[in-house]
């Protein structure tokens, strides 16, 4: 087999790109066969040399090509410290390991290539060959026609540079905001949000439809396959690579998003537990179910302890301090107070029952006497021994009206029984208070 330089195997074996595989011989990282070569252009036969990086053997693997659409909501890394979800939860069962092409931001969601081609990886992200990257940006509200041509020429950024020149159209859409498709040649972080926010618009959504020639035609989101081999090989002509005959695709696997769901579901229960690689992220409160409350009583064990208190978590109930003494002299000092809702050195409890009872009382009286008040309005001022009699005679305004209605009308004694108006022997004004007193 013929030889080939040692960064284009490492980059084949799918250890580094070929710009930090130079990187990494340099450091004198790379050995062949146990010896450490640090000479960039140095070459190695892959049938007989031995190449390890760090200790590890570095074994040319078969290239392999995949397109994922990605959803929004996750990262696109291979793995991500902090516990967030990447895009390789949508990729079970890979025949290799491959790695993503370029990035997505988090809420963004579109056409991902996936690859342990090193070199066409770089080559695909070099801005020297200008690789279409294809949108569809929704804006809030309406974008000016001025504006559109603006993105076109070039906008101006927040750190001073100038984008390149870009396609942009318009979307027909039912839609009150309008929906922009666009094509970047260039990849700067963030560079979409970022034209739009220097020209005063916000992006609600964004979609990258197509990389390279590459779309995400007949895939839902989650779902991803493998490159053809005619895809593999027009990749390598935009990027003026030559065809390598280890690269082969045959366009046979495929993933959909339901494989990886529940791998995926018990992966973000890990998460919401704090639970991730087996390190606890944060203290949480442990919920004791009736099951473990009945387990816990029968062998004996303490309660489990709240996050943040001191005492320990085996401390049972017979070791903690006996506060018997505080509740003494909290009650001896009450007593010593005065009396509490009415009753002297009553607890607390009967102090608010004894409050209670005598908000009732003083409500109740009150109603008897606006009942009494409101009767001795109705029959005229009769003095209080005989209000008294009448009140206590009938029940309320009802015994007096009863009492009136026994016996004739005395003028000045009040009013005459209630009878129809407007008819004969209708009842008269009512008198005034000077000439009904006597």
């Amino acid at each position: 087999m013929s030889r080939v330089r040692l960064q284009r195997y490492l980059s084949q074996a799918g250890v580094a790109a070929r710009r930090k595989a130079e990187a990494l011989i340099v450091a004198g990282r790379v050995k062949v066969n146990g010896r450490p070569v640090t000479e960039l252009g140095s070459t190695v036969d892959p049938a007989v040399d031995r190449v390890t990086v760090d200790g590890q053997a570095a074994h040319p693997e078969a290239l392999f090509y995949c397109v994922l659409n990605k959803p929004k909501g996750i990262i696109t890394a291979v793995s991500d410290p902090e516990g967030r979800p990447s895009v390789m939860e949508y990729l079970p069962n890979l025949p290799v390991a491959v790695k993503p092409v370029g990035r997505l931001d988090f809420y963004s969601e579109g056409v991902l290539l996936l690859t342990n081609d090193g070199e066409l990886s770089a080559a695909l992200q070099s801005p020297r060959n200008h690789i279409e990257k294809t949108y569809h940006v929704k804006f809030r509200g309406v974008v000016r026609d001025g504006h559109m041509d603006v993105m076109r020429r070039g906008v101006r950024l927040d750190d001073g540079t100038v984008t390149r020149q870009a396609q942009v159209d318009r979307l027909r859409s039912e839609s009150r905001h309008d929906w922009l498709v666009i094509t970047l040649t260039e990849g700067k972080s963030r560079q979409i949000h970022r034209m739009a926010e220097a020209l005063g618009y916000q992006v609600l959504k964004l979609q990258r439809v197509s990389f390279a020639g590459i779309d995400y035609f007949g895939l839902r989101v989650g779902d991803a396959r493998e490159l053809t081999q005619a895809e593999v090989n027009e990749l390598r002509d935009r990027v003026g690579l030559p065809r390598d005959p280890n690269a082969a695709a045959r366009g046979v696997w495929r993933s959909r998003r339901e494989d990886s769901d529940l791998a995926r579901r018990s992966r973000a229960l890990q998460r919401q537990a704090g639970t991730a690689d087996g390190e606890i992220e944060a203290p949480r409160r442990q919920v004791e179910t009736p099951r473990r409350q009945v387990d816990r009583l029968a062998s004996g064990d303490a309660p489990p302890a709240r996050p943040g208190r001191a005492r320990p978590r085996d401390q049972s109930r017979a070791a903690r301090p006996d506060r018997s003494d505080n509740r003494r002299r909290s009650s001896t000092r009450s007593a010593r107070s005065g009396p509490v809702g009415g009753r002297r050195g009553t607890s607390r409890e009967d102090a608010k029952s004894a409050k209670r009872g005598t908000a009732r009382a003083r409500s109740t009286k009150q109603r008897g006497r606006l009942a009494i008040e409101s009767t001795s309005r109705a029959t005229g001022p009769r003095g209080p021994s005989s209000r008294g009699r009448d009140f206590a005679a009938g029940s309320g305004a009802a015994g007096l009206t009863e009492r009136h209605r026994s016996r004739p009308h005395e003028p000045g004694r009040g009013p005459r029984p209630p009878t129809s108006r407007g008819r004969p022997g209708s009842r008269p004004a009512r008198p005034t208070r000077r000439s009904s007193r006597r």
